[in-house]
């Protein structure tokens, strides 16, 4: 292979084992999962639109994670299913740069989209009798539109910055996507430059949201010690706990890949976390919002009764 990723036509996707038997297994269990993820989330989706009781703020955002978790699960799944079963674990330049960027925008998205449902929280909490108001229909669209079009925007920087980088040696990616780290590896002469736009990503996309959330956060955490029944701070808590554990999970998880200098990079450790946050949290999302919130839980009821009733 020469020098210049120029003339790079592909990459090999090492995925997770060589092992034909684990192979197999990880088909099955991914297949297990995604089709969980198909399913959790478009009900949920489903159920939001159709139950006019969910036609609220906090739940257009909700169907909005669900969406796009939906889509972030599709950029990666089904590639690792072939790549299990297939002895071709090959990705064309074209499809790993488009893998790459569409993996970058919807992480940069959700990361934008958690900050605007802990805004939301906040309003709720703050002040529940001008709650409808203050999340007017408007602003949510607004908050949706701005959340996808800066994590877009700076997928353009981050892609358009790593795909211009000269890869050397061999071209086996390993990982079981196209992503930072791995790619990193791969190039023979990584500029300052680029570690800059890196930890300016990092900032804009990452850690300025998570400062917004933390805000929001102490903020509702004043307001609740404002309600002075035990039973209504325990009632304003858990309207938001869902949407602290996802930060928690999902921010740790990526903060944990990428806020690291390449020298300290670790593949095989990464890949871990990588599966946590790429698949694995598409699948519990709908868990978390539905299992402990009684109006997902009636409008599924209601969803099931008229499905039998058709029938």
């Amino acid at each position: 292979m020469e020098r210049s990723n120029h003339t790079v036509t592909e990459f090999i996707l090492v995925g997770f084992t060589t092992d034909p038997v684990m192979q197999l297994v990880l088909f099955v269990v991914f297949f297990g999962v995604y089709s969980l993820i198909l399913v959790g989330n478009a009900t949920l989706m489903v159920l939001i639109c159709n139950d006019s009781r969910l036609h609220t703020a906090m739940y257009f955002f909700i169907g909005n994670l669900s969406f796009l978790d939906l889509w972030y699960s599709s950029v990666y799944t089904p590639k690792i299913l072939v790549t299990c079963i297939s002895e071709d674990k090959s990705i064309s330049f074209a499809g790993c740069l488009a893998q790459f960027f569409f993996s970058a925008g919807l992480a940069y998205s959700e990361c934008y989209l958690l900050a605007a449902m802990a805004y939301d929280r906040y309003a709720a909490i703050s002040n529940p009798l001008l709650y409808a108001q203050a999340m007017s229909r408007t602003l949510c669209i607004s908050l949706v539109i701005f959340s996808y079009t800066g994590g877009f925007v700076n997928a353009i920087i981050l892609t358009s910055n790593t795909f211009t980088l000269d890869f050397c040696g061999d071209n086996v990616i390993d990982d079981f996507f196209c992503d930072v780290p791995p790619l990193v590896k791969l190039a023979c002469d990584v500029e300052e430059s680029y570690q800059a736009v890196l930890y300016f990503l990092l900032a804009s996309n990452v850690i300025a949201p998570t400062l917004l959330i933390l805000a929001s956060y102490l903020f509702i955490i004043a307001a609740i010690l404002r309600i002075r029944s035990t039973q209504g701070r325990y009632k304003a808590f858990s309207t938001c706990s869902s949407h602290l554990v996802c930060v928690t999970l999902y921010y740790g998880s990526i903060l944990y890949i990428y806020s690291r200098p390449r020298s300290s990079y670790s593949l095989e450790r990464d890949k871990m976390v990588s599966t946590f946050y790429t698949v694995l949290f598409p699948m519990l999302n709908p868990m978390i919002y539905s299992l402990r919130n009684k109006d997902v839980k009636e409008a599924l009821k209601k969803l099931i009764w008229l499905t039998r009733s058709e029938i």
